[in-house]
């Protein structure tokens, strides 16, 4: 029997998702080699049984999904999350450590009909992953190489190194160097091939923060270019704020 998949959401934008109809014709083959059971942005399947492989997006927000993670955790055999905000709680995290109830009383006007938790965080803080898939969004040939490696029972292959080798390999010039532009390329997680670079923007940091970042050393950098300390704080308090490496840099630069 073909592995049943399920395809879940969580708080968030769906962008992840859109990654995986976004494979098109290898979309095809992906169907050939897996049953995929449970996918609301696709079918109209419900959700049971079991599963061999679930896909997570998005972040924890709401007590209903810090219950349903606990479910689905136990009716997988793999558990997978996909983009920023399942791995790191998501721009949505920039709340945390925030009065949650005045942001809500300042853009709803019905507060009492909002039901949330003071914080947004990744899947890994509730139940126990199996694998990370980085990016805002992920990576289309990412999430490929993720697919066929867990049909074949190996380790994906998925670069840990900075965006600035894609850069490199690429064959762009570097924008901090050469325009003393901001950019998180050197401590962010490589998946998106350089693609802000590629068009003469700094890198926003997209796909987390690498292995071993040294944040304190990339700051010390743009504070000598000129970027001033709250806009370095910025830079690390977007798409993953809530990734342990960027919130401190951002902490640091309150």
């Amino acid at each position: 029997m073909k592995p049943r998949l399920g395809v879940f959401k969580f708080s968030s934008c769906d962008g992840c998702q859109l990654s995986l109809l976004d494979c098109e014709d290898e979309l095809l083959a992906i169907a050939d080699a897996i049953d995929i059971a449970y996918f609301p942005e696709a079918t109209r399947k419900d959700d049971v049984g079991h599963y061999d492989i679930a896909f997570v997006e998005g972040s924890v927000t709401t007590a209903h999904e810090a219950e349903l993670i606990q479910d689905i955790r136990a009716r997988s055999s793999a558990l997978i999350t996909l983009g920023a905000c399942a791995t790191s709680g998501g721009i949505q995290a920039l709340k945390n450590g925030a009065d949650t109830a005045e942001f809500i009383a300042t853009v709803y006007a019905h507060p009492d009909y909002i039901s949330t938790l003071d914080t947004a965080t990744p899947i890994s803080d509730h139940v126990t992953v199996d694998f990370e898939l980085r990016g805002c969004p992920i990576s289309k040939h990412q999430l490929l190489e993720l697919v066929a490696a867990t049909l074949a029972g190996r380790a994906p292959q998925t670069p840990a190194h900075a965006t600035c080798i894609e850069c490199k390999l690429a064959g762009h010039v570097c924008v901090m160097v050469a325009g003393g532009q901001p950019c998180l390329g050197p401590v962010t997680h490589a998946g998106c091939g350089a693609l802000c670079p590629g068009f003469a923007r700094g890198c926003y940091g997209c796909f987390g923060p690498k292995e071993t970042p040294n944040t304190a050393a990339l700051s010390a950098r743009l504070a000598a270019n000129g970027t001033a300390r709250r806009d370095i704080g910025r830079l690390f308090s977007t798409f993953n704020t809530n990734a342990p490496a960027f919130r401190a840099e951002a902490k640091a630069h309150d």
